[in-house]
């Protein structure tokens, strides 16, 4: 009887602090990683706005290649679309929202499975002495108590995934 009053204090102790946690942790989250590029604007931004170029830097579909894939929409421009189903990867849409040629591409990024959520994502390019300076930035809002814990796990992954396919961008860029 002891252990079963013992184990419903820590359940009761976990549920608050789920519960308390939901107040003080961030309603938002924003993620950036940054690098420079050695090659000229021009072809960074025809890697980034291109989503078939998109295809060959993702850092998600290295991790599932398998992942159902159909890009549509008109090339570089507003209404270009990624979407993507995959049993790792979730199913999910990334539609280009704005642009800027050579300095900005802005994706409206849509989760549908295995839960909801709307990102913002920019591409920022500024042109450097020896290449381009480009920064990936992702930020959304946490909607429940749930994704504001899931967010603290989620933009340590997001870094490094970043991290991955900035690398990969560099690598085909400079070719």
């Amino acid at each position: 009887m002891r252990a079963l009053k013992i184990i419903l204090i820590v359940v009761v102790i976990l549920i608050a602090i789920f519960f308390i946690g939901g107040f003080v942790l961030p309603k938002s989250y924003s993620v950036t990683r940054t690098t420079l590029i050695h090659a000229p604007d021009s072809v960074v931004f025809g890697n980034i706005a291109d989503l078939n170029n998109f295809l060959k830097w993702n850092p998600w579909i290295k991790m599932e290649p398998s992942a159902k894939v159909e890009i549509t929409g008109p090339i570089a421009q507003p209404g270009h679309m990624y979407t993507w189903n995959g049993d790792k990867t979730g199913r999910g849409q990334m539609r280009i929202t704005n642009l800027s040629r050579y300095s900005l591409v802005e994706m409206e990024l849509k989760f549908i499975e295995p839960f909801e959520n709307l990102a913002h994502t920019q591409f920022l390019l500024e042109p450097e002495s020896t290449g381009t300076k480009v920064s990936w930035v992702m930020s959304g809002q946490n909607n429940s108590t749930a994704e504001k814990w899931m967010s603290l796990i989620m933009e340590g992954s997001l870094a490094s995934d970043f991290e991955t396919g900035l690398q990969l961008l560099k690598e085909l860029s400079e070719k």
